[in-house]
Order: C-alpha cells, then structure tokens, then sequence
C-alpha cells in the first residue's frame, strides 16, 4: 500500500507567518516553553521529495503515516489508500496550520508523531479575500483563492477554490499533468452569544502520478555516492514509458484485462464537517467536531524496479516492431494497480477547564473507517533510457509476451471496516512558578471486521482461483481463493508524564516519557496478514531528558531520546541479487532508537533570526529475519543493522534577515547524514544537503509577491532504497562499484515565483 522560530513557507499554497517556538530534542525538536497543547509549528511543507504533501519530521523510527489533522479530526482516516495529498493542501482555505508534537499526538490520536494541524478559516464580520499564485520555470501553475465575510450580524461564510496544474519536472507524455488537483471549499458559521456553529462542505478531485515517475536509474560507484547515467539526467528525464496499452490480470475475477497508464489515478471525495464552539460563563470551553467523508475514488499506482542487467540476444528481448534481439540496459519494472473506496464517520469532542493552576482537558474520539479495497500486480522489462520501451519477450515454444507475473508480487484485497471509540484526559499543572507538570491518559476501544486472503501469492493469484500449496515438510493441500474474516476486539492505551523546571530565570530541566500501543490495523491484513501467532500488540516508548537555556538573544535545548517499536509489521518485496526474480514476504520485528539533539533559536539583532538543530541518532533493527526465498542465497538476519533509509545525523540551519518591513530573506539548508539503502547495511548514500532558498517583499498592504530557490546547490544525489538490493550482502558490495541501478532522487534545481493579493 505511501526532521523555532520561523516563517512557515508553504510550497503548494499560500505564505503564512509561525509563531516562536523553542526546540525540545528527542530525534526531532519540538516545544517545551509552553504547555504540550499549545502546539508546535515548524516549517513541514519544505520538502525536498514532492511538492505536495508535508515533510515526514524524523523521530528516529519509519513512518506508518503522514498524520494531518483538519479542525480536530484526520485529513484522511489513513493514507495507505486514500493518498493525504490527493485531499488535502495547505491553500487559503486555512486560517492557520500548526505541529502536535509526539506527546500530544499521542494522546489526542493514539499515534506518537509529529502531527500537522490545520484549521479552516472560518469567515469574520468584514469582508476579505486573498488568491495565492505559485509557477515555476517549469510551466507549474498553482492558484488558490478565499474568500469570507459576514451576512448581518449572526452569520458568517468562507469559499475556497485550490487549482494545481503541475507538468513536473519533464514531460510524462502519457498525461498533461504529473499533479492535477481540485479542492473547493464552502463554510457557512451561525454565532451566538458564546456559541459557535459551522458547516463546512469540501469536494477534492485529484490525479497525481506519484512513484509512476519519481524513480531513476543511476550509476552507483561504491563508495556512497551516484553519477547519473550519460543522457540521463537525473530529475528532469522520465523513467516511466511514453504511453500506450498495458495488460493485468484483475485480482478480483482472474480476467485479463487492458489499461493505459493513468488511468488508475482517479480521486474523488467529499466530506461535510459539522463544528460546535461554546463557552461556558464559569469558564468550561466546549469544542465538538464532527466529519462524514465518502471517497468512491481512492486510486494510485506503483511503480517498482529490480536489478539492471546487460541484454544479449540470449535473452529475447525485442522492441515492439523490431525482428532483432535487443542489446543493451534492461531492467525488470513492476507495477501496482490500487483500486479503492473508503468512506469515514467521526467525531472529536473536547472540554476545557483551568482550575486554579491546573488547566483540564477531558475528550472524547469516535474514529468509524470503511474500507473497499485491492490491487493487482503485473511485471514488465524496460529498456534503461528516457521514456523506455516495454520489450517483449520471446519464448522457445515460439510464445511470447510484454506483460507477465500477473499478481505474483504482493496483490491485495481488504474489505470491512475498524472502529476507534477513546477518552482522553490531560493536566498541565503549574505547581510552582518555577515547575509545571504535564501528564495525560488515553484508553482506547478497538474494533476491527474485515475480510483477507490469507494465501501465499503466486503467478495467476486471483479470488476464485483453486491452488495446491507444499508446506516444507512435503505435504500438500488444495484450497479456493476466497476471502476469510476476521474480527478482533482490542484496548489500546497511551500515556504521558512530562515535568519542566526553571532552576534559575535563564536555565533549565525537562523531562518526559511516553508510551502509546496499538493492534494491527485494516490496512496490514491487505496482504497475507499476520497469522494468530503473530497478532501482537505493538508497543512504542518514548523517553527524554535534557536542559533548557534562554536569555534575550538566545533560546537552546538539549536532550537524549530513547524510542523503540515493537511487532511493527512490514510487507517486503525482496529481489534475488542480480537478477528480476523478487517475492513477497511479510515480515515482524522491532526498531529502537538512541538519540541526542541540540536545538536553538539565535537571534543576535534587530531582523536577524537563526534557527540551528543538530541530532545523532541510531536506529537499529531488532528481531529483523528473512526466511531467504531464493536457493543459494544465505538467509538475512538484520539484527543492530542500522534502519535503511533514517539518518544517524541530523542537521537544519535556518537563517533569515528581515532588510526593513517590507523585505525579507530567509534561506534553510538540511543536512541528512549517511543512509543505508539497503537491509543488510551493504550499500549506502553519503550525506546530502537538501536547500531552499527565498525572498519575500510586502509591496503594500494589498500584495505580497516571492521568489523561492529549491536545491539551489543543484545536488543530484539519490535518497531512499536501491531497488533489487535488498538481501544483497556485505561480501558482495564490492561487485556493485560503477553498478548500474534505480532508485528515488532529489527534486532538481527549481525556481518559484509566488504572488499573494489581499482585498
């Protein structure tokens, strides 16, 4: 199934301006100075993967999701099949967008992340509108407009439109757009005395191409680092085929069937949120949400790649329309159709209270998701170069094929629902002037019905096939492909305890653990699912500790930061090294993490701001074993391995200088320290600084207009994993010097123009 003081650049909307925060360490800086509920907010759009979604802030564990809160509830239920990104975007339609950090996260949602929170703008008595204006140099256009206002005295409105038209970075040839997104908004709010209620309406339509394109091939030399391929320049050349018909096997039915790509990356929804504000007069605040969504549209494709080798004529590959034998760079591609439709029902209620010097929070959640979904797999040769052929395969028996594999690799079909009904309750209590303690408790009913396939995948895998699986004793048994349910009722807990102490009026102590547990979800019995045996309950701690230290030029922080996950599930597509053959396996074990953070705010005169974090972390696996599929390759055992893919050190630098009112310039430059590509720790990518770059100017008090720089070192280097490597060993690094390989990159070299007019 998709790491302050600062100003909060939004890549795909509007400009907002944050509030000051000061950074707490753990493996991500958050805000200790103010009670955990007052938020957090740091500059999470800037990110130098996709343009579109929020950064994920590292906290020294992979992330299950992209967590986005719309006024108290998810933007979406869950993105493992209707994608964030395809719903929700940080445009005018907001009034402000801030951070939970992973305690309060915890607490209100169950999950411990560091969590985007969003709030629509909901109208005032006089009339306003903006309309935000982003291109780029390469053809982007983005345009996104508010307006609100009053209708007499009790009345207020807001209506948003949010137009994207984003070709990429090159030309995807199969489609107009590599992101086109509509969201329209409309809110109509009735005020009472000290009463509050709103509707809002939302209506997302979205076709974004995703891993289809962000993926490339690249000469890996060895030492960490990668060249690009001659003619191939990373970022602005196309990986994906020109256009044209493929062929699928239907999961569901066993049916072959013709597609083009792009035409599985249909998303539509709407969803109407109803709010409720009151405030008592002996100073109880209540605050009720609630959301019903229907997404009949929930689709996206994946796109995925093995190893690249040298075809010779042996190998009978052709071209199509060609009589002889292909010779050159080839690689075996794969790809997902994901076909879904989710619809949610929740409520999120919440009363406040400050009693002397406690301020009370007592909430309740009522989380409802609905989930139709499946996919189908198919496989496919490619030539290595720009817009690649799809070859075709000739067989002795004098058959032949373009497409192949059918639902060989991970299809998946879930079908149910899951519930989560949790009361929630949080104290931060002053005890002293110098000593506040926070704590707070979650207790969580869950429920999960849904039907899974909980049958080994194989070539021709469809329901209603029958099959004769060989256990490894020898003995056989046939079954009929047919979906099983299943049903589970579980608790789920969280809870926090947080102390800081000021020893003096400049300096510091803080403290806090938290832990938050959970069940297996709907989304991981998409797969085989975990067996009963393997039906735990994931737990994840966290624990930190540091010193705080502020005067009237500088704001730091420092802490240690233990976390750990236990049973996470994980669903592995592994590659027989050097060669195409790959098979699915699902996979259990453990991660923890050791870390250290040092954070700071500088601001040394008047208009000049630095915000400077540095983190060491080491992520290990714990428990981590592969079964290997394959005959004559060993095993893996990928215990202390470190995490693929997370850094062991963390850098952000994030200078600004106001020149006047009017003018300013900001710059922020984050720096990812070596990361392993692969589970076995064999190959690696070097550090790499990911760059941005602007300059705003308040013309007048009507219009705003920017320039942004996006990796303006022209960095080309690769992120992420090295498709087919993933049980490739140590012993056999060095046979991958100058080696040819895909994989994810970097965003090019952009630059972006913005215009802001207020009326």
């Amino acid at each position: 199934m998709e790491s302050k003081s600062i100003v909060l650049i939004l890549l795909t909307a509007s400009t907002l301006t944050a509030f000051s925060v000061p950074a707490v360490a753990g493996v991500a800086s958050d805000s200790i100075a103010a009670a955990p509920n007052k938020g957090e907010e740091r500059n999470v759009m800037l990110n130098a993967s996709d343009a579109t979604k929020p950064r994920e802030i590292q906290i020294g564990l992979p992330s299950e999701d992209v967590n986005v809160y719309e006024n108290g509830l998810p933007a979406v239920y869950s993105s493992s099949v209707h994608q964030l990104a395809r719903h929700w975007r940080s445009d005018a339609s907001l009034s402000n967008v801030g951070l939970l950090n992973p305690m309060e996260s915890a607490i209100k949602t169950g999950n411990i992340a560091y969590s985007v929170d969003s709030y629509s703008n909901l109208g005032q008595k006089e009339f306003r509108g903006i309309i935000n204006y982003h291109t780029n140099l390469f053809g982007w256009q983005n345009v996104d407009m508010n307006v609100s206002g009053g209708i007499g005295d009790r009345w207020l409105y807001t209506a948003s439109i949010y137009q994207n038209f984003d070709p990429g970075s090159f030309n995807p040839k199969f489609t107009d757009y590599s992101d086109r997104t509509q969201i329209y908004h409309a809110g109509l709010s009735h005020r009472i005395e000290k009463c509050r209620i709103s509707l809002i309406y939302k209506y997302s339509k979205s076709n974004g191409l995703g891993s289809m394109v962000n993926s490339a091939p690249f000469i890996y030399v060895g030492d960490g680092s990668v060249e690009e391929i001659p003619g191939f320049p990373l970022g602005t050349t196309s990986y994906a085929p020109a256009g044209g018909e493929f062929k699928y096997m239907d999961v569901m039915d066993g049916q072959i069937k013709t597609g083009r790509w792009g035409d599985f990356t249909n998303n539509q929804a709407h969803d109407v949120t109803a709010l409720f504000d009151y405030t008592f007069g002996n100073g109880y605040m209540l605050n009720l949400s609630a959301k019903y969504m229907d997404a009949p549209h929930a689709n996206y494709v994946d796109f995925g790649g093995s190893s690249i080798f040298q075809a010779t004529a042996a190998d009978n590959l052709f071209k199509e329309g060609s009589d002889t034998p292909y010779k050159g760079l080839a690689e075996g591609r794969r790809t997902w159709l994901h076909i879904g439709k989710v619809k949610n029902a929740m409520f999120t209620g919440e009363l406040n209270k400050r009693i002397g010097s406690h301020d009370l929070r007592l909430g309740l959640n009522e989380w409802y998701y609905n989930l139709d979904y499946h996919s189908s797999s198919f496989q496919w040769t490619g030539t290595v170069s720009k817009y690649p052929d799809i070859l075709i395969k000739h067989y002795d028996d004098g058959s032949s094929d373009q497409f192949r594999g059918f639902n060989e690799l991970s299809p998946e079909f879930t079908r149910g629902s899951e519930n989560k009904l949790a009361v929630y309750l949080t104290d931060s209590w002053d005890i002293t002037p110098k000593l506040n303690v926070y704590a707070g408790g979650r207790l969580e009913y869950y429920r999960m019905s849904a039907d899974q396939i909980p049958f080994e995948r194989y070539p021709g895998f469809h329901i209603g096939d029958t099959h004769t699986y060989t256990d490894a004793n020898g003995n056989s048994s046939t079954v009929t492909i047919a979906p099983r349910h299943i049903v589970k009722n579980k608790l789920n807990y969280a809870a926090t305890l947080q102390a800081t102490y000021r020893l003096t009026k400049n300096f510091g102590f803080t403290g806090d653990a938290t832990v938050a547990t959970r069940f297996p979800r709907i989304n991981e019995y998409a797969g085989t699912g975990p067996t009963e045996e393997q039906y735990k309950r994931v737990t994840i701690p966290l624990i930190r500790g540091g010193i705080t230290y502020a005067n009237n030029w500088i704001d730091l922080a420092s802490m240690v930061t233990y976390i750990s996950k236990s049973n996470n599930i994980d669903q592995q597509n592994v590659t027989k090294p050097g060669t195409t053959q790959s098979k699915t396996t699902l996979l259990i074990y453990g991660i923890k993490t050791i870390g250290w953070t040092t954070s700071a705010e500088i601001h040394p005169f008047k208009g000049f701001n630095l915000h400077a974090l540095f983190t060491y972390q080491k992520p290990t696996y714990n428990n981590y074993f592969i079964k290997s599929p394959f005959e004559g390759v060993p095993d893996l055992n990928a215990n202390g391995n470190i995490v693929k893919e997370i850094p062991q050190i963390l850098v952000e630098l994030d200078p600004s200088y106001s020149i006047n009112d009017k003018v300013r310039i900001w710059l922020s430059f984050r720096y990812f320290g070596k990361t392993y590509a692969n589970l076995t720790n064999a190959l690696y990518f070097n550090g790499r600084w990911e760059t941005f770059g602007g300059v705003t100017w308040n013309v007048n008090k009507n219009m705003t207009v920017g320039a942004t720089v996006i990796n303006f070192l022209n960095q080309k280097g690769a992120s992420g994993t090295i498709n087919g490597a993933e049980l490739l060993s140590k012993d056999e690094a060095d046979k991958y010097k100058n080696y040819y390989m895909s994989g994810s990159y970097l965003r090019p070299f952009t630059v972006e123009f913005s215009a802001t007019f207020r009326f």
